[in-house]
């Protein structure tokens, strides 16, 4: 199925040059968004997965549905001030400044392979700051999995040494 036809190019959003890749029209058609996400569980099939984690929000989007077709718990990594319980957090650079992401301390166990999804590899900064805290707290990132990848801004080299699925490139 080529999936790109499902994916709607936004212009100047959010702002001017900006051409924004909506999957939202990809998740409305339950065919596409079965196959796209049917995908990915292939993928971790082969990594044998032991819990997804996805940062917010559209990691959760991408990474719940393949966690409950492959049997294994989802971790959620998210802002600053929105998991209730202790959590471990990392700071990382954004192209205006710092933002933090944090996930809860007890969510993988040491040893767990994990599979880190997310719609969009852009720079690959939310990715590497998600990748450094499951490996603080002893996961193995055995893949990284994402629906897009913007090979012009090469983020790519960013997550260098991991494995890599994108279903689609722009």
């Amino acid at each position: 199925m080529d999936l790109k036809q499902y994916v709607t190019i936004v212009e100047d959003w959010p702002k001017p040059g900006i051409r924004f890749k909506d999957i939202t029209t990809l998740m409305d058609n339950g065919e596409a968004y079965r196959y796209a996400t049917n995908q990915i569980v292939e993928y971790a099939k082969e990594k044998e997965i032991d819990i997804v984690v996805g940062p917010e929000a559209r990691g959760f989007i991408i990474g719940c549905p393949v966690a409950y077709s492959l049997g294994v718990g989802f971790a959620p990594v998210r802002k600053e001030g929105k998991l209730p319980r202790e959590t471990i957090k990392v700071s990382y650079g954004l192209e205006y400044g710092k933002d933090v992401l944090t996930i809860h301390k007890d969510a993988i166990k040491p040893g767990q392979r994990v599979l880190i999804t997310d719609d969009l590899l852009a720079t690959g900064g939310t990715i590497d700051a998600t990748i450094k805290l499951v490996e603080e707290l002893g996961g193995v990132v055995a893949g990284i999995a994402f629906l897009i990848e913007l090979s012009y801004l090469e983020g790519r080299k960013n997550l260098d040494g991991y494995d890599i699925l994108t279903l689609m490139e722009y």
